[in-house]
């Protein structure tokens, strides 16, 4: 009896052995299927973020009218990526959350109110978000109002006489306005020069001819022949940065 009783242990110890054994391998199967599925979703999780970092951010801006815009990743953009952006003065360490494009769907937000210190120099960054993955944050370069910002031509008026035409120009405006609540004009931060040119429409359309150039704001076009269709257009100059608005919009009128 006792020699099937230390049998029946050893034959039991052998079992248990090879449990604890089979127990060991199959948790080691575990981890290591764990750490694979773990790699697996972080670089699952690494492309996502990747392919959804947005692309060229960059400062546009038209009388100190200021945007930030960006263009989608490199992956098709799917419908529910949302985009966050934030800005900063130059020298700061801090950025600050812009909360009117704090998770939305555009590839473009209003800065304006934000750089409205026009000589200092800005940044602004946007990150994107898909499935609960966020991309890291894209940047754009340095952008300073004063120098960047581009200038949008006169607002011109026609008044048409015998043989004349008086050309009446207002500076475009920036969004800025005095206490009064009028918008102030470009002209308190630039010394601008206009340039008018003429369009005989008996002639080539594209033919302009510079008639004026100077800071008066109403100018008078003589000599002219009476049943002729002229045209108007104006541009606004910059001498410092030495740069041009586009042309305005024509002002015709068929002189009597």
């Amino acid at each position: 009896m006792p020699k099937r009783k230390r049998g029946a242990f050893s034959h039991g110890a052998a079992l248990l052995s090879m449990r604890r054994i089979m127990l060991s391998f199959l948790c080691l199967l575990m981890h290591l299927l764990q750490d694979e599925i773990t790699s697996l979703l972080l670089t699952e999780n690494q492309d996502l973020q990747d392919s959804i970092k947005p692309q060229k951010v960059e400062f546009r801006s038209l009388n100190f009218n200021s945007t930030l815009h960006w263009q989608p990743g490199w992956a098709r953009e799917a419908r529910d990526t949302l985009y966050f952006v934030q800005y900063k003065v130059y020298g700061q360490t801090t950025w600050q959350n812009k909360d009117d494009c704090w998770g939305i769907q555009s590839h473009v937000c209003d800065l304006t109110h934000e750089t409205s210190d026009i000589r200092e120099p800005y940044y602004g960054r946007v990150k994107a978000a898909l499935a609960g993955v966020y991309s890291n944050w894209s940047l754009s370069c340095r952008f300073t109002p004063w120098r960047e910002t581009m200038i949008g031509p006169p607002i011109v008026t026609v008044v048409h006489s015998n043989k004349s035409i008086v050309v009446k120009l207002q500076p475009p405006r920036s969004p800025y306005k005095r206490k009064k609540g009028s918008k102030i004009p470009m002209t308190n931060y630039y010394d601008l020069v206009y340039q008018v040119f003429i369009i005989n429409n008996l002639l080539d359309e594209q033919h302009k001819v510079l008639v004026y150039e100077g800071k008066d704001k109403v100018i008078k076009i003589e000599d002219l022949r009476p049943g002729v269709s002229y045209c108007i257009v104006a541009k606004t100059y910059m001498p410092i940065l030495d740069r041009s608005s586009a042309y305005s919009s024509r002002q015709c009128t068929v002189l009597h």
